[in-house]
C-alpha cells in the first residue's frame, strides 16, 4: 500500500487494487474512505490518511464487514428498528463534535450527507445484531468461569485501579458474566471469519 507517501513526479496516481473478495475488488481509495468514515464515528475531522499500519488494520475490518453483510442478507430484519438505532447513533455521534458547523464541515470532508451516513450506521447496527443473534446463545457462561473471572483478573485490577477492595462478586456478578459471554462471542466470531475468508477467496495483493 501506497498510504502516507508521495507519488512520483509526473506520474498519474491511480487507485489500486489492494484486495480480492471473490470478484469483488477492494481499493486504495475504499480503505481510505473506511479510515475517514472511522475518525468521523470518533467526533473527528476525517481529512487525514492513515498509515500503512493503520491502512492495513482498516483494510482487515473492510473484509470483515463485507462479508458479514453479505451473510446478514440472508436474516430478516426489522428495518423501521434499524433505522431508529442508527439516529440514534447519528445523534451521539453529532455530540462528540464541538459545534453543528463542525459536525457539517466533517460531513462534507466525508463527501456524505446524513442519509449515507445513516445508511452506513445500519450497516453496522445490521452486522452487530447478526453476531449477537449468531453466537450469544453458545457463548454460555457458568458460575465456575465468573468465580475465576472475578479472583485472578477482576478484584486485583479493580484494587490495582481504585486502592479499594473490590465490590462483592454479587454486585457485579452480571458484569463480569457479559464481558466473558463477549469473550466468547469474539472467538467464535473469529473461527467463523476465518471460515469466510476461505469460502469466499479473500486475497491481499501486495505492491
Amino acid at each position: 500500500m501506497s498510504f502516507g507517501g508521495e507519488p512520483c513526479a509526473g506520474r498519474e496516481v491511480v487507485d489500486r487494487v489492494v484486495a480480492s473478495l471473490g470478484s469483488q475488488a477492494i481499493t486504495e481509495s475504499d480503505v481510505r474512505a473506511a479510515y475517514e468514515f472511522e475518525l468521523f464515528l470518533e467526533g473527528r475531522n476525517p481529512n487525514a490518511a492513515p498509515d500503512p499500519e493503520t491502512a492495513r488494520r482498516v483494510l482487515d475490518q473492510l473484509i470483515e464487514q463485507r462479508l458479514l453483510l453479505r451473510e446478514s442478507e440472508t436474516e430478516k430484519w426489522d428495518h423501521p428498528e434499524l433505522r431508529s438505532a442508527a439516529e440514534a447513533r447519528l445523534e451521539s455521534i453529532r455530540r462528540k463534535f464541538q459545534s453543528e458547523a463542525a459536525f457539517d464541515s466533517a460531513l462534507r470532508a466525508l463527501r456524505l450527507d446524513q442519509a449515507q451516513v445513516l445508511t452506513r450506521l445500519e450497516d453496522q447496527e445490521r452486522i452487530l445484531r447478526l453476531i449477537d443473534r449468531r453466537f450469544r446463545p453458545g457463548a454460555w457462561v457458568d458460575e465456575s468461569e465468573i468465580e475465576a473471572y472475578y479472583r485472578e483478573n477482576f478484584a486485583p485490577e479493580y484494587t490495582r485501579r481504585s486502592g479499594q477492595p473490590a465490590p462483592p462478586l454479587a454486585e457485579v456478578e452480571a458484569q463480569i458474566r457479559e464481558i466473558l459471554v463477549q469473550k466468547k462471542i469474539d472467538q467464535l466470531l473469529n473461527d467463523w471469519l476465518t471460515d469466510l475468508k476461505g469460502s469466499h477467496v479473500v486475497k491481499l495483493h501486495e505492491f
